[in-house]
């Protein structure tokens, strides 16, 4: 099945209907191929596990990450202190 961009938003469960029949969709922006959506468990290539992807373990040595709780509660903390 071939959709364009308009067609995506206002056709979304025809879209869905050819996912679940395991069609692949092509996404079109001004007639030229922008993306593929592929039904779950189809799509191509092979799948790397999370643990195996080069990002994963990337902070492991971080120091100030040792702690995640406490990391996330500084980043969300308020900067009224700061004043």
């Amino acid at each position: 099945m071939k959709v364009s961009v308009v067609d995506l938003r206002r056709k979304m469960p025809e879209v869905l209907r050819a996912l679940e029949h395991q069609e692949t969709v092509t996404i079109l922006y001004r007639g030229k191929k922008k993306g593929l959506l592929y039904p779950v468990g189809r799509a191509p290539g092979k799948v790397l596990p999370m643990t195996e992807h080069p990002a994963f373990g990337m902070w492991k040595d971080r120091k100030d990450l040792s702690n995640v709780k406490q990391y996330v509660r500084k980043l969300r903390k308020g900067r009224s202190h700061d004043l």
